[in-house]
């Protein structure tokens, strides 16, 4: 499996469309993260998309003492989103370029080749996680500095499990992703699908939660939801953030999305050593 492993990562270096997805997340992270919420903070919080949050709220969810929740409360709707799409591209294009039954005649297994492309998936979530750690790590600072304000960082302990957080997080929506290119065999439909019950359906599901019992029960299985709840549970830094919501605990939660990473896993495998690859 070392050799498929280091070929998708060779892939992924080269595929312009990964540096594209990253570069977007970050940019994104640090606009909505700490871009708007100083420009609210400079202009008395009348401003932005955080108009009306006080200016003392605003300015303690940009200080380095909240890196954590900060950083995640944009992982369970659109870095998840994003994330999704990358693990679309990587098994999806396989079959829009015909390159899978190429590879799979070179020896490689199918188990083995899924192991390989996973497994790259997975390491590249992580390294996106530190570069967002690290990219909010020097914006908060900057701010602290600027303000005068307070500029200590959290315990070692919690900024690993913010990290492992957003790792888990950002490696379920990936997952789904891989298992919808593979389920797809394509990359349009996968993306299409993945995006609609990411940013829509649970959103609509949530909604009407509120309204019946019986979908406030069902909407406590959802991966959306349970990643929103999860990073609810490390806590908000002051500021609310999209789908982040104590729907449920967080070691609930913990374990709904960990089953849900090993139930794509399985399922992807299945797929691929059942169905024919054209």
């Amino acid at each position: 499996m070392n050799h498929v492993l280091s070929a998708e990562l060779l892939k992924l270096r080269k595929r312009p469309a990964t540096w594209i997805l990253v570069g977007v997340w970050l940019t994104l992270a640090l606009t909505f993260a700490y871009v708007f919420p100083y420009l609210s903070y400079r202009t008395g919080g009348s401003t932005g998309p955080d108009a009306g949050t006080a200016p003392a709220a605003l300015l303690a969810g940009m200080l380095p003492a909240n890196l954590v929740p900060t950083v995640l409360g944009g992982y369970p709707l659109f870095g998840g989103a994003l994330v999704l799409i990358l693990g679309a591209l990587m098994t999806g294009s396989e079959y829009g370029y015909g390159t899978l039954k190429t590879l799979l005649t070179q020896r490689p297994r199918r188990l083995e080749v899924l192991g390989g492309t996973l497994t790259a998936l997975v390491l590249v979530v992580l390294a996106l996680g530190i570069a967002n750690f690290a990219l909010a790590a020097g914006a908060s600072s900057l701010i602290a500095a600027t303000e005068s304000a307070p500029g200590g960082f959290p315990p070692a302990v919690d900024l690993l499990q913010g990290l492992a957080t957003g790792w888990l997080i950002l490696g379920m929506w990936g997952l789904l992703g891989a298992l919808a290119g593979i389920a797809f065999r394509g990359t349009a439909l996968a993306v299409g699908l993945g995006l609609v019950w990411a940013l829509v359906l649970e959103n609509l599901i949530r909604g009407v939660a509120r309204l019946l019992p019986v979908v406030d029960t069902l909407q406590r299985a959802l991966p959306g939801v349970n990643a929103g709840s999860l990073v609810a549970a490390l806590g908000t830094g002051g500021r609310p953030a999209p789908g982040v919501t104590a729907v449920v605990g967080g070691t609930q939660a913990a374990v709904v999305l960990g089953c849900y990473a090993v139930g794509f896993v399985l399922l992807a495998g299945v797929l691929l050593a059942r169905r024919d690859v054209t």
